[in-house]
């Protein structure tokens, strides 16, 4: 009879991991009404569009216009850490919500600050360089994906001119622009930089923003269950858009195997003399290249022909300067 008047243990509403999830799902609310609450409100035109363009034209192609684009929903930026020139970016990969949020959800929930990718510090390091032996000049990212790079470039001050054909990508480039105020530096384009003015078949992941190719086997190389897209998008050569009369200082180019044809649409300007011409930095993955008919050794080539003689490898990177 003593255990009859043992009070039952209470019951646990709530675990600990439901309790995450629910406060994971209240967060990223709060963070969609805050994003439609400062939309909503009257802006003025993009300042790309009227500041930079003021200076420069571009013929052959016209600026991407990030103020009368639909932006995507929900909207989470977080702070890139470990760089000296830091800067908002935002998140384009959310994972399965609320079951298996991505890893910098997390992160950002747990009150730490965004991953860095190298690519930002390798871009800061570059520049502060040319900041330092007082040159000034453009940073042009080609596979600008969701704007890592240029938002650490931009953060700088220095002036961007960034290529990207995927419009979801577009999206989150136009959300790092609106958060880290830098609308009179970045101008965006939608299109694929190439050797020839016309139209090409992208080939992107769904629910992968990192990984769209011109070739349907570099989309797929490193992630094969994930259904592919094919689209139509516009192809551009970089010598068409980029005025001689502007200083190039860094040409990034990250275009999954497609860097050979970008590389030979900007022949004239690699072919400026020592230090007019731009710090190289391209992405020399084998398999890639091979998958969309090109290798290593014909870009070594076709830069060797233009005057870069000087080529070191980085991880699948490779980094090419002309000397004077």
């Amino acid at each position: 009879m003593a255990n009859a008047w043992k009070r039952d243990k209470p019951t646990r509403l709530l675990s600990p991991k439901l309790l995450f999830l629910l406060f994971s799902f209240i967060l990223i609310l709060f963070f969609c009404f805050c994003f439609l609450f400062l939309t909503s409100r009257p802006s003025n035109p993009n300042p790309t569009l009227t500041a930079l363009n003021a200076r420069i034209s571009f013929n052959a192609i016209s600026p991407f216009d990030c103020t009368g684009s639909p932006q995507a929903h929900p909207v989470v930026a977080n702070t890139v850490e470990g760089v000296r020139h830091p800067f908002m970016f935002s998140l384009s990969d959310f994972g399965t919500l609320p079951d298996k949020p991505h890893k910098n959800i997390v992160r950002m929930l747990k009150g730490k600050p965004f991953r860095k990718p190298d690519i930002s510090v390798t871009v800061q390091e570059v520049l502060e360089k040319a900041k330092a032996e007082g040159r000034d000049g453009f940073f042009v990212d080609v596979g600008a994906n969701v704007g890592m790079a240029s938002f650490a470039a931009s953060a700088m001050g220095f002036r961007v001119l960034a290529f990207e054909p995927v419009f979801e990508n577009l999206q989150k480039i136009c959300e790092g622009i609106y958060f880290n105020r830098v609308a009179d530096l970045v101008t965006v384009f939608e299109a694929a930089a190439s050797d020839r003015i016309g139209n090409i078949t992208v080939h992107k992941l769904v629910g992968r923003l990192d990984n769209s190719a011109i070739s349907a086997t570099g989309a797929k190389m490193a992630f094969k269950s994930n259904e592919e897209i094919a689209f139509q998008v516009r192809t551009v050569p970089l010598d068409e858009v980029i005025p001689k009369s502007e200083r190039v200082l860094l040409l990034k180019i990250d275009v999954q195997g497609w860097e050979y044809h970008v590389l030979k649409g900007a022949s004239k300007l690699l072919s400026r003399k020592g230090s007019q011409a731009p710090y190289l930095i391209y992405e020399e993955d084998e398999r890639l290249l091979q998958a969309s008919n090109s290798t290593a050794k014909e870009i070594r080539d076709f830069l060797r022909s233009v005057g870069y003689h000087d080529c070191t490898q980085h991880g699948t990177d490779a980094h090419c300067i002309k000397k004077d």
